[in-house]
């Protein structure tokens, strides 16, 4: 589990605060869940896998098992059908929040994983899941991320194969583990142990390979023939795809027939979300029409997250400017005034400014250097100096720049009036 350094955790902060404005302008409202919860309560929600990678510890009150959230999706699923049905839908939910999951040593993953993610609860058109994907491309591009691809797919058509190819149920997840993966020997290993051969086997094997543009949906029309199972899935990517193609993300989308998202709950069309020179993805989502009914009644619902670890490595490489701590003023006090940078502070702070207090004293070159470079340090516009000799209480010195920079001498109404330009 990192330490986030200030540096950091300022630029990580600010990449939140974008997702975060973005997703209120689209009618999104955040929501915060709790960190933890009663296992017996939330695994409903949860797979056995995931389950497995918590972690667990007892409640001193009532020796129940609580679990530290693994999944943020599952926890607003109880939270909806639990306090929200009622409720005027569909609800647009947002969240930043961290998920803990256990990962073996050298993984490549953390163990706390920090998200930005967004819900829409309570429909389910071809519309709302092209509002998740558009909207997923905005806020990339808030943030000034151009170069990256979502690639789209639908759950239903690979689990339709492998619900006619006469797969155990073991069987059928260890084929989805696989085909998520892109691992066709394993796959093939899977369908010869399992004696799937001919046709059945052929297009199982070739399903994630399925990967591009408008040609991808006529392969797997090809593969469906006339079996509704298999052609409403692709009935539904194609609108969407359709749909999308009108806007300005059209350039970026892919479409994946052997696309899964990793959990057992996305029962509808999915998506992941990649930028370039990174070799996983920063985010991805799709729909999840019965989950929330594990916990109460069905509501169609989809959603999407970003791994904000991963985002902050892709921005890292995009060129412009750094972000600034936007220090307005470093203010110091000389001759024994600190009461009164005190107040001078205050003032500033309630009129919307940034203020820092400085701990060196004094008027003598030494000090005023040293002021100086702390100013500098901070990328504060100007140095306050506070109380100096022959200088009325109601007034301050101003500094900007170098040692050898002009000083002025200025009321505290005409430094926030400076400060504002």
């Amino acid at each position: 589990m990192a330490t986030i350094l200030p540096h950091t955790a300022q630029r990580v902060r600010h990449l939140e605060d974008v997702l975060l404005a973005t997703l209120g302008r689209w009618g999104y409202q955040e929501i915060i869940p709790p960190t933890f919860e009663y296992l017996d309560v939330l695994q409903t929600g949860l797979e056995p896998d995931l389950i497995e990678k918590c972690y667990k510890f007892s409640d001193r009150t009532t020796g129940r098992i609580l679990l530290l959230r693994p999944d943020v999706t599952a926890q607003i699923a109880r939270i909806v059908a639990m306090g929200m049905v009622g409720s005027q839908m569909p609800l647009r939910l947002c969240y930043r929040t961290t998920v803990f999951r256990y990962e073996p040593e050298h993984a490549g993953r953390e163990r706390e994983i920090f998200q930005v993610g967004a819900e829409l609860i309570g429909t389910d058109t071809v519309a709302a899941d092209a509002e998740m994907i558009a909207l997923t491309g905005e806020c990339l591009q808030q943030l000034g991320l151009q170069d990256f691809k979502i690639s789209l797919g639908h759950v239903g058509f690979f689990k339709a194969l492998l619900a006619k190819s006469g797969l155990s149920a073991e069987g059928q997840k260890r084929a989805e583990q696989a085909a998520a993966r892109k691992d066709l020997p394993r796959l093939e290993e899977i369908l010869h142990d399992e004696h799937v051969s001919g046709a059945q086997a052929r297009a199982l094997l070739e399903t994630p390979g399925l990967y591009g543009k408008k040609e991808v949906l006529a392969r797997g029309r090809t593969l469906a023939g006339r079996d509704p199972d298999l052609r409403n899935p692709l009935d539904r990517l194609t609108e969407v795809y359709a749909l999308l193609s009108t806007s300005d993300l059209k350039d970026r989308l892919l479409l994946d027939l052997g696309e899964f998202r990793g959990f057992e709950y996305y029962d509808g069309l999915v998506f992941e979300v990649f930028a370039k020179g990174l070799g996983y993805e920063i985010g991805g989502g799709g729909r999840y029409n019965h989950l929330i009914g594990r916990f109460g009644r069905d509501l169609p619902s989809t959603g999407f997250a970003f791994d904000v670890d991963r985002l902050f490595q892709t921005m890292e490489r995009v060129d412009g400017e750094p972000v600034r701590s936007d220090v307005h003023c470093l203010i110091c006090s000389v001759c024994d005034q600190q009461a009164r940078a005190f107040e001078v502070a205050r003032i500033l702070r309630q009129g919307g400014f940034r203020v820092v207090l400085g701990h060196v004293a004094g008027t003598r070159p030494q000090a005023l250097r040293l002021i100086l470079d702390e100013c500098a340090r901070l990328g504060a516009q100007m140095t306050v100096l506070v109380g100096r000799d022959g200088i009325p209480s109601d007034k301050v010195v101003v500094i900007a720049g170098t040692p050898n920079a002009q000083q002025r001498t200025v009321t505290i109404k005409d430094l926030s009036n400076l400060l504002r330009h």
